[in-house]
């Protein structure tokens, strides 16, 4: 099997502290790959690279065969943790922005994906509440034909209800042909997504494997086990 993305002994220091401390990991394409670990392990940090927005210190990460850049940019749809839309934009201007921004940007599928997820084109983004915010964001990221789709939290802060729409939306809206790679806190609501998992502490994976292989030879789902590692 192909292997979109290989981060090969990656190290990322800011001053004196290593946010990344020689990470190892491959992403196989066709997979949904969950990055696991506490605040401050390094999960932002390795996914802002994989994006092309921090560049490494040490080692060597590629994807799809190619050094992060212009062209492994135009192949990464990225999610990041924060809000970055304008507050003066309606939600159809949003798109309008991802069309211009994005050649793989399929317009149709953004508005399947809008009308899936209940949200209206005219609403303005600063009026959307914390689920209504995230459900857009995931839609702008999943309608654009990337090779690697890199989801940062993409369920903090919503409620069940929410929760299961957007997970529903990942499943069904991305192809077999690209990979995604997702951390999240909510590992018992979104374990089900994940072929593969990565546990990452204090900069680099200390477990990692197919997902129902490491169920089955622990004996714990990847909640169960999450909370073993670091207890």
């Amino acid at each position: 099997m192909d292997i979109i993305l290989k981060a090969s002994n990656l190290e990322k220091s800011y001053f004196n502290k290593k946010a990344l401390n020689g990470l190892n990991l491959e992403v196989k394409k066709g997979r949904i790959v969950g990055i696991l670990g506490p605040n401050g392990s390094g999960k932002t940090t390795f996914l802002k690279i994989a994006a092309g927005i921090l560049t490494k210190t040490n080692g060597e990460i590629l994807i799809d065969g190619h050094k992060p850049g212009v062209y492994t940019k135009s192949i990464v749809a990225y999610l990041p943790d924060k809000e970055y839309l304008f507050k003066w934009m309606k939600i159809k201007d949003a798109v309008n922005f991802f069309k211009d921004f994005y050649k793989d940007f399929d317009e149709e599928k953004c508005k399947k994906l809008l009308e899936f997820m209940n949200l209206d084109i005219n609403s303005k983004v600063k009026t959307l509440s914390k689920g209504m915010a995230e459900k857009l964001y995931l839609t702008l990221v999943l309608s654009r034909k990337a090779k690697l789709y890199v989801l940062d939290e993409p369920l903090a802060g919503v409620d069940p209800t929410t929760r299961e729409k957007i997970l529903d939306a990942i499943l069904d809206n991305y192809s077999e042909d690209s990979s995604i790679i997702i951390t999240t806190h909510l590992v018992n609501d979104i374990e089900r997504l994940f072929d593969d998992v990565a546990f990452i502490s204090e900069g680099k994976v200390v477990l990692s494997g197919n997902a129902e292989e490491l169920r089955n030879e622990k004996g714990l789902s990847i909640d169960q086990l999450y909370r073993e590692v670091f207890k």
